[in-house]
């Protein structure tokens, strides 16, 4: 049987030394958190989330669209500074805008004809032989050789032979027939286009015409051509077709947005991007558009011009340019405004180096400006750059003073945190000897 170990008295005084220490270390923890936990006494600087709503109080921040004194963020002045943060002032601007969109020239629909023979028959001559050619009216086009033409001419030179035998006939009956027979006919050459003056020539000469010739109803060029020499056309047969190139259209694309500013009767101009003319030239919406173009989703504006030098060519390209007048209006600028795509707000700049995000409510922009319908006040200023930069400030603040909110002990105060500004602290007041309380000092 093995002999028990002693202990000796050296190392019984080291066991009681150790559990002293950790008795002493364990109270004093438990001193430092119950300090922590304690209220603050009278002086000390209140945590960040305080001092942001006593800094509401004071800084008048009731004003248009004001928000929960949380959501503000301090910045210092250094860091402004480095950040790069730009302010402007809200203020009344005034609103005309320039709308400036791409736009094409047409031809003038109402001024395009196409040219039919009214009788059948076969082309004999064709005396406008290409695409593009510039004709004048009265002009002749082309000639055409039809049997039912020529019949007819005999029928009218008989009834005209008639006419002059029968019209002294003393019945009245006879006198009647013969001038209804000479008249039918002449309305028939009439409804074939032969003009008057054809028909006269035919009456005086008494020779029957082999061809009858189309002539253009008015100066153009030639847009199409369909009928070439000894091919056999009829009433359904379009020959050439022309257009009066005195007056044109430039068809322009503008938003929708935009397009409910323009009124038909409108003036606008239009500029050449290549330097085909060396002046702005003026016309006038005529007509917009009722539906939205699927090519290009946007409002197609008409507007007319006149052409007389026939400078103007179709299918030419050219900026659109319209003013639109908007008077004074309260107006923010555009680089101030962030789009969350539901909402848009504003950062304004509040005293003592506070920003506020503040929701608003804006028209369509205006060149460089938004329209303030909600949100802010005249006088106001609000942050033109590095709106981001702050943004994400007001997020790292809001972020930490939650935790500091939900871990009791946290000191939130008492140290710098990377990166981030805290708003100043108050001085701590200077304690009043007791030997002096309640005197009045000398």
């Amino acid at each position: 049987m093995m002999d028990q170990p002693t202990t000796s008295p050296s190392s019984r005084l080291l066991l009681l030394a150790v559990a002293l220490g950790s008795l002493a270390i364990g109270s004093g923890v438990t001193y430092l958190v119950t300090a922590r936990s304690a209220p603050p006494a009278d002086g000390v600087a209140p945590p960040p989330a305080q001092a942001a709503e006593d800094h509401s109080a004071h800084a008048g921040g009731g004003g248009a669209g004001a928000t929960d004194a949380s959501t503000r963020v301090y910045i210092s002045p250094a860091r402004q500074q480095t950040i790069g943060v730009r302010t402007a002032i809200i203020g009344h601007q005034s609103l005309d805008r320039t709308i400036r969109t791409v736009g094409t020239i047409a031809y003038d629909e109402t001024r395009v004809t196409e040219i039919h023979p009214k009788v059948s028959g076969w082309v004999e001559q064709v005396f406008v032989d290409y695409v593009g050619k510039s004709v004048r009216r009265g002009q002749p086009l082309l000639t055409i050789y039809s049997p039912d033409l020529v019949a007819t001419q005999r029928e009218y030179l008989l009834a005209l032979r008639a006419q002059k035998q029968l019209g002294e006939s003393q019945f009245a009956e006879t006198r009647s027939g013969a001038d209804s027979l000479l008249e039918a006919t002449r309305d028939r050459l009439r409804l074939w286009d032969v003009t008057d003056e054809q028909v006269a020539a035919l009456a005086q000469s008494g020779q029957v015409q082999r061809t009858l010739t189309v002539y253009s109803p008015f100066s153009g060029v030639i847009l199409e051509r369909s009928a070439f020499a000894g091919q056999y056309i009829g009433p359904e047969t379009s020959t050439v077709k022309i257009a009066d190139l005195s007056t044109v259209w430039v068809i322009a694309q503008v938003f929708e947005y935009e397009a409910r500013v323009l009124t038909v009767g409108q003036s606008a101009q239009i500029e050449f991007p290549y330097g085909q003319s060396s002046r702005a030239l003026s016309g006038r919406i005529t007509f917009i558009y009722p539906d939205i173009d699927p090519q290009t989703r946007r409002a197609r504006v008409r507007i007319e011009f006149k052409n007389p030098g026939l400078e103007l060519k179709p299918e030419t390209y050219v900026t659109v340019v319209v003013a639109v007048a908007g008077g004074h209006q309260l107006a923010v600028p555009k680089e101030a405004v962030i789009d969350t795509g539901a909402s848009r707000y504003v950062l304004v700049a509040l005293d003592d180096g506070y920003f506020e995000p503040r929701q608003v409510d804006v028209g369509e922009p205006v060149d460089a400006f938004y329209p303030v319908l909600k949100g802010v006040a005249t006088g106001e200023r609000v942050v033109t750059s590095a709106q981001f930069l702050i943004d994400s400030e007001t997020n790292l603040q809001s972020a930490m003073q939650a935790m500091a909110m939900s871990m009791p002990g946290m000191d939130m105060g008492g140290g710098d945190m990377p990166g981030m500004d805290m708003p100043p602290k108050p001085a701590a007041p200077v304690p009043t000897p007791p030997e002096h309380q309640g005197h009045e000092p000398r």
